[in-house]
């Protein structure tokens, strides 16, 4: 998959592909293969597009499975955060944000406003499917809740974002007509919401903040919020900030007879709470994980119950801490008031009056406490007999298979558990990530379970089900059936990772699921598939199963992500031809997107998988590039076209060079067809990868033969990272920027070295870097280098990370400096901006030559420091409190972009 970092882990992407009678179905994943080299996996690459004759593209689906929960990039930008401290401790990034606010609050400059560019309409065009069908997509859903009195004419639904907050819409079983429903609540990651079942009129709503899910951009929570005018405000419970601060609240029970008796369940998060980005290390004095209590309406929260000890290692740097010992969900039995509970690692518990007793001890029971990703999930089925029925979904993650268990009589003294075979490794190889347990009320033999979309299936020219990333049994779980597919021709297929499942109350048959690419609803109506499986060459062991999965799929699956706009974004890339109307833009997880009009609905994803930097040609706009992970970019000389993207990576795979998990790419802003890239070197192509006719023929992801070696780029100079250079360990480069003269380059590397080339467009081996930064510059990782348009020797340089943790360490401090280079004697004057910026880590800079000033973004939005000025002030108002990942001016057309991270992308007109 990635990037080879200073643990040792390498990870590798791994190919593969499905072929259907209609056309070709096309999806990539990404799996943890150790050992494996970049460069070998290009040679996988390869071998599996040489056998098979039909065409294929990679997609990088992203899956959490071990691979970028390890080692991806949000815990490379908590690293950079936190460094040289190991962690980022809630209590300094509560200083931060209040840091944020009083810049926030400030007077403003013009009257002026972001502009939301979209997408609110994310299209996914049809080569970029698994079905072939285009669908549309939104940012990644962590929860759901029906409003209670939901019917067909009014039908609330709440949904949780990951890094894009709470949404409300009307009408969810007509047209969803999304709004944003966050006020109140200061982060965006969302972890679960339940509606108070003692309010009658469903107006009371609470929201855990934090994401329980098991990756490394599962961003830690501010507390627990309520809500009492149906989610329109809302307001921190207490005394939940203590018990949850720095963990992700993972479910919430109110008492159905006492609304003032609460529970929440915490579980391991990330990194403290600075907004969407995520990390491995857990803060020093976090709250333990576990079952926390509330009689007074959360004014107060004592700990109710969790493991002996904390089992959350702070000082982890493999992993070994990452799931163990969470409260995944708790339940109030109705009938009897007990409390049910699962922890992930161990198992489900049941409190009688003052007694736990554990019901259920995980697959992980061999070795309890040992296992880092173990997760429990259950759902109630109360019996018509008087009974309790749970299912209940187990599984160790990477290193096990999931199963599905059932009894019915949970309150027996000793419970006894059936395991559902139909239903075995329902979640794939990522259920720390992704195992919803469902029964709709009144169904006991009804459950739903989803998860990891099974690939093996699918991704074979005899597909034997539709992939299985949701299954439902009507039968109490002795049969199941696939719902990943509905009977449309082609399909419309669910997103391969699911995360929540919610049902209409008086027609059950209906499911709301929420997943990494958003939100859906099922018809309640289903179809007799099962001829399909006659089609597609299955063997006579394979062809029963198939027959029956494909019993009963859903007539329809409707998409609800129209308006949602929740997708995160890495960055954006600006036409020089046409600034306003031609953007490029990356996302984690949901591929590369193309804006091609006018209106927030003029997007299209181009290419799937996860999208990082993006280039457009200054000279042709119908070159462009994109990049997925590590050094990994196709090029397409068609413009946006999803089926001519031609992969360009090979010499930069075979260099086995360190890189970040996005790595830095600038498009030359004079000379058309040269492209920079960054690893240990400047890596440039001046003809965009190599000769059009000759990517076409052989490197094309869809028609290549990939015989030839795909790409020409070639190393810059020296190794930006070499000792030769002395202090300050470059690790890798982080950042580039192009002056617009035919020359001069910027670059940093993540431990803050800076250098300058005055020959960039050079011979390779001739170019020549100067090292400008000197002991009185941070040693940390350079978040960004905007140069002067008028002047290619003056540029802005920003930093990431905490000047708190720089002083502790005896380094330099600081994060915005004005910067001008001398040619003549190889050096640089460095003068700080920060004024009254406070300890604000820096993610994305701007400097507008035009009027003298500097923009700068952070985990909350974007300021400015206006020429001659001497405090930073709000840049505009209406851009909700979202990071941003990254900025991108174009001075001649006076525009500023801002791509958020899970709120889509902004543009604010310069004047």
């Amino acid at each position: 998959m990635v990037a080879i970092r200073r643990r040792n882990v390498v990870l590798a992407a791994g190919l593969a592909m499905a072929i259907a009678a209609a056309g070709t179905i096309i999806m990539v994943r990404e799996h943890e293969a150790e050992g494996e080299s970049l460069h070998e996996f290009a040679k996988e690459h390869r071998a599996l597009v040489n056998a098979h004759a039909r065409p294929v593209a990679i997609m990088m689906e992203k899956l959490e499975n071990g691979g970028e929960a390890i080692s991806g990039p949000a815990q490379e930008s908590y690293e950079n955060r936190a460094y040289p401290a190991p962690h980022v401790a809630a209590v300094q990034v509560a200083s931060v944000y209040q840091n944020f606010l009083s810049v926030s609050k400030r007077p403003g400059g013009k009257k002026t406003n972001w502009q939301v560019v979209g997408p609110t309409t994310p299209v996914v065009s049809g080569p970029a499917t698994y079905t072939g069908r285009p669908t549309v997509v939104s940012g990644r859903v962590t929860a759901l809740a029906v409003a209670p009195g939901c019917h067909s004419r009014d039908c609330k639904l709440f949904v949780g974002e990951a890094g894009g907050g709470v949404w409300e819409a009307d009408n969810a079983l007509t047209q969803a007509n999304w709004q944003p429903a966050s006020n109140g609540i200061p982060s965006l990651a969302i972890g679960s919401l339940a509606f108070d079942p003692n309010d009658q009129k469903g107006r009371t709503l609470y929201a855990g903040t934090g994401e329980p899910n098991g990756s490394s951009d599962s961003e830690a929570g501010v507390g627990l919020y309520k809500s009492t005018d149906f989610g329109k405000n809302w307001t921190l419970v207490p005394g939940s900030y203590a018990v949850s601060v720095d963990r992700s609240i993972a479910s919430i029970a109110i008492d159905p007879t006492n609304p003032n008796h609460l529970l929440i369940g915490t579980a391991v998060a990330r990194h403290g709470s600075s907004s969407v980005n995520g990390g491995r290390f857990t803060p020093p004095n976090a709250p333990k994980v576990g079952l926390y209590e509330s009689t007074d309406g959360g004014q107060s929260f004592a700990l109710a119950y969790s493991k002996p000890s904390d089992p959350v290692d702070p000082a982890s740097v493999n992993g070994s801490d990452f799931f163990r010992g969470g409260v995944t969900n708790v339940q109030f039995d109705k009938a009897t008031g007990d409390l049910y509970f699962s922890i992930s690692d161990y198992g489900l518990f049941r409190r009688q009056a003052a007694t736990v007793t554990q019901i259920f001890a995980s697959l992980a029971a061999g070795s309890v406490g040992a296992s880092s990703v173990a997760r429990t999930e259950f759902a109630f089925a109360p019996l018509a007999n008087g009974n309790l029925r749970i299912y209940l979904g187990d599984a160790l993650g990477t290193t096990g298979p999931s199963a599905l268990f059932r009894t019915d009589d949970a309150r027996a003294a000793g419970v006894v558990w059936t395991k559902l075979a139909a239903a075995d490794s329902y979640c794939g190889g990522q259920c720390s990530y992704d195992m919803p347990v469902a029964s709709p009320a009144g169904k006991p033999d009804t459950v739903w379970v989803g998860g990891q979309m099974q690939y093996n299936e699918i991704f074979t020219p005899n597909p034997p089900s539709n992939g299985r990333a949701v299954m439902r049994s009507i039968d109490g779980g002795l049969t199941f059936t696939d719902m990943t597919n509905d009977t449309q021709s082609p399909p419309l297929g669910m997103h391969p990772d699911q995360h929540a499942i919610a049902f209409v109350p008086d027609n059950p048959d209906i499911a709301f699921l929420g997943s990494d690419g958003g939100v859906v609803r099922t018809s309640g109506s289903f179809a007799d598939a099962s001829s399909q499986c006659d089609t597609r060459g299955l063997t006579a062991s394979q062809l029963p199963k198939c027959k029956g999965w494909l019993a009963a799929i859903p007539t329809t699956i409707t998409l609800l992500n129209d308006g949602l706009n929740t997708l995160q974004f890495q960055s954006v890339a600006v036409s020089a031809l046409d600034p306003t109307n031609d953007l490029l833009a990356g996302t984690q997880d949901n591929g590369t997107w193309a804006y091609d009009g006018k209106g927030a609905g003029s997007w299209f994803e181009s290419v799937g998988g996860d999208g990082g930097q993006a280039v457009i040609d200054a000279v042709d706009s119908t070159i462009r590039m994109h990049s997925y992970f590590s050094a990994q970019h196709d090029v397409n000389f068609n413009g946006n076209d999803p089926l001519g993207w031609d992969w360009v990576s090979d010499p930069l795979l075979a260099s086995g060079e360190a890189s970040s998990f996005y790595v830095p790419l600038l498009g030359d802003p004079v000379t058309g067809g040269t492209v920079f890239n960054g690893l240990q070197h400047v890596w440039r192509t001046t003809d965009s990868g190599g000769p059009r006719a000759y990517l076409d023929q052989h490197c094309n992801e869809f028609f290549g033969d990939f015989t030839v070696q795909c790409g020409d780029w070639v190393p810059l100079g020296p190794s930006l990272t070499s000792s030769a250079f002395g202090s300050k360990s470059g690790q890798y480069v982080v950042a580039l920027a192009r002056a617009n003269d035919p020359k001069t380059l910027w670059a940093a590397t993540r431990r803050g070295r800076v250098f300058v080339s005055s020959n960039a467009n050079g011979a390779p081996a001739s170019v020549a870097f100067d090292r400008i930064d000197t002991s009185a510059q941070p040693t940390r990782f350079v978040s960004g280098i905007s140069v002067d348009s008028t002047n290619p020797n003056h540029a802005i340089v920003s930093y990431s990370g905490y000047d708190a943790y720089s002083t502790a360490a005896g380094t330099a401090t600081g994060h915005v400096f004005d910067v001008v280079y001398n040619p003549a004697t190889h050096a640089a004057t460095w003068t700080s901006l920060d004024a009254n910026l406070g300890d604000l880590p820096v993610t994305g800079i701007a400097y507008d030559a035009t009027a003298g000033d500097v923009y700068a973004s952070f985990d909350w939005g974007v300021v400015v420091l206006k020429k001659g000025s001497a405090s930073w002030q709000p840049a505009a108002g209406s851009l909700p409190p979202v990071a941003v990942y990254g900025l991108t001016i174009d001075v001649k057309a006076r525009v500023l972009y801002a791509a958020t991270h899970g709120r889509g992308i902004y543009r604010l007109n310069l004047g």
